[in-house]
């Protein structure tokens, strides 16, 4: 994280709406935006440069979106996003969805048709603001010329308060003019542990508790809290399970680290939380799908007292019943109640080290499953992998199992590595494999998930960390929507690297099609070129990986290459059509068919 030495104009002057745009951007520490150049917008982007902003021009505005998103997870600062009115800017709702999901404070600037042309059905007009307004906790619309800069400083102070993003609205032709205007100063929050009695009836709860439980969400990485919940889980002696696709909430070497929750999660932290008789659920919004039974375990503990602290009082007791409810920071309201234990005795202090014996015996027994995991065992699965031995991959090799191809993966991660996932059915069984020492590390799609969404957010992370080493996650078919911003890391020095999963499917819904539909396949098959090829063509690097024994040597060939030379590179990982859980088991059933012409459709 870079620390931002320029200064914005300082008091009222004379300005044009565009320089007070931009200077309240430089108040803010904006140093880069993603997006696609407009005339919407271009007085404010001419200048972008002597401010210091750089404007990083993507292929495809979704990409934009997903790219200031990594930007903001990684940097911990906004990340910022724009693009030409109309069809620039829808192209965004997609991306901005995910931020709203990640919680991540991206500002999405939506220059608009003038102000004397709205409602006569011109060229590029839309109505930008309900587009958004599902996705955005706060939209502002520029009414005057002489508000820029204090809609543009609300939008950035909203999306750090409201932990989400924001809507800049501006109609194209209030960047123009001379208005008199004062930069404001970016208001920072400071937020706290939470109430005294809430506080106090946790302390109360935990020190009771015989056998206590953490669940260490999103909220911990967003307020740098790592630390604090460590010492509030050694203190405790209480096993650490990360909430879903949070996997870097809690440092996976340290002994109290269980894995994660959630769809393909750890088997460990199932069968630890099941028996819990509290869980304080630190930073979470126990969502409803990263608390599904899986591996055939219904694991939520049924009589648990359930502590949940959230900084977003609507979150507390919304999904899980709760005993008490504390609207507080994750990282002061771990602070405080260590420090509240810290003089009370506990009823846990007793059984820590039968408590930590179990922990890692759980641990152990999910780690030896996963090294002979070898590959999925349903009859169709084993029905592909036989196919499998009789088709010739690319360069004569074998296709791979996706979990001996993950495994691998796992082992051979740099350390600092940032690591982006796709929606799908490998990229959710990686879900298993992905661990992580430091937070700010794992990005996924969370609740939204969108496919395309892995190597973008993972170029907009690249850009706020350079010094670390990233890679993205994806099946062939995200990978489709996604493979073009390959340019945007050619044309500007982004180095990445990009695993594909080419099973050639769509594999989370095939699977669904093999459980509940007789595996009558429709649309599920894709037909795949070398994207390995096309990575070179583009002016990456491409290797297309056959044989389990290279995946490890490509992926650090490929770190080497993005660290030391600057290259991008696409593995192409050639895998069977073998298939993991089905992803949405919940929201499916066994079909009835009424009409006699398709009684055979059952």
């Amino acid at each position: 994280m870079t620390t931002d030495t320029r200064q914005a104009v300082q008091g009222l002057q004379a300005m044009t709406p565009s320089e007070a745009f931009v200077e309240t951007m430089v108040a803010n520490g904006v140093t880069e935006i993603f997006g696609i150049m407009g005339s919407a917008f271009m007085d404010a982007m001419d200048i972008f440069a002597p401010a210091g902003i750089k404007l990083i021009p993507v292929v495809h505005e979704q990409g934009a979106g997903h790219m200031a998103d990594g930007y903001a997870r990684v940097s911990g600062r906004h990340g910022v996003v724009i693009g030409q009115n109309g069809p620039g800017i829808s192209n965004c709702v997609t991306s901005i969805a995910a931020a709203y999901w990640a919680h991540t404070p991206v500002v999405i600037v939506t220059p608009e048709a003038g102000t004397t042309g709205i409602g006569l059905g011109g060229f590029q007009e839309a109505k930008q603001l309900p587009m958004f307004q599902e996705f955005t906790k706060y939209q502002g619309h520029v009414t005057h010329p002489a508000r820029m800069a204090e809609y543009t400083a609300r939008c950035f102070d909203r999306a750090k308060s409201e932990m989400g993003p924001t809507q800049l609205n501006i109609p194209r032709d209030y960047f123009y003019g001379q208005i008199k205007a004062e930069i404001p100063k970016p208001q920072e929050l400071d937020r706290g542990p939470g109430g005294e009695r809430s506080l106090s009836e946790a302390a109360k709860l935990l020190s009771e508790a015989r056998f206590p439980v953490i669940i260490s969400g999103g909220g911990v990485v967003m307020a740098d809290g790592v630390e604090e919940c460590k010492a509030l889980a050694e203190r405790l002696g209480a096993p650490v399970v990360n909430s879903y696709l949070h996997n870097d909430s809690f440092p996976a070497s340290h002994p109290l680290w269980c894995g994660p929750l959630g769809y393909q999660g750890s088997k460990a932290a199932m069968k630890l939380i099941q028996d819990a008789d509290v869980v304080l659920a630190l930073g979470t919004r126990l969502g409803p799908f990263g608390t599904l039974p899986q591996h055939g375990m219904d694991y939520w503990p049924k009589e648990a007292k359930i502590i949940q602290i959230d900084a977003d009082s609507k979150m507390l007791g919304l999904v899980k019943k709760i005993t008490v409810g504390i609207c507080g920071d994750a990282k002061a309201a771990a602070e405080d109640l260590t420090r509240r234990l810290n003089a009370m005795t506990l009823a846990c202090d007793a059984t820590k080290a039968e408590r930590a014996a179990r922990i890692q015996s759980e641990k152990d027994a999910w780690e030896k499953e996963l090294d002979s995991w070898a590959n999925e065992k349903d009859p169709y699965s084993l029905d592909m992998i036989e196919e499998a031995k009789g088709e010739t991959p690319f360069s004569g090799g074998t296709y791979l199992h996706p979990r001996q191809v993950l495994r691998e993966l796992e082992k051979a991660m740099p350390e600092d590595v940032m690591v982006s996932t796709d929606i799908g059915n490998i990229n959710s069984v990686a879900n298993s494999y992905l661990r992580f020492e430091k937070p700010r590390s794992f990005f996924a799609a969370m609740s939204w998930g969108n496919c395309g969404y892995a190597f973008p957010t993972i170029i907009g992370a690249k850009v706020a960390a350079p010094h670390r080493p990233a890679i993205s996650y994806a099946g062939d078919g995200a990978w489709g929507m996604s493979m073009s911003e390959i340019l945007t890391c050619v044309r500007h020095n982004i180095p990445v690297t990009a695993v594909v999963f080419h099973n050639r499917q769509w594999g989370a819904e095939k699977k669904n099609q093999v459980d509940f539909y007789n595996r009558r396949f429709v649309a599920g098959e894709l037909d795949n070129p070398s994207f390995a090829e096309i990575a070179r063509a583009m002016g990456a690097e491409g290797v297309v990986v056959d044989r389990l024994e290279d995946v490890g040597p490509a992926l650090k060939k490929a770190i080497d290459a993005q660290m030391n030379d600057g290259k991008t590179t696409v593995l192409e990982i050639m895998c069977t059509r073998e298939l993991g859980d089905p992803f949405r088991r919940d929201a499916l059933s066994k079909p009835v068919r009424l009409l006699e012409k398709y009684r055979d459709y059952t």
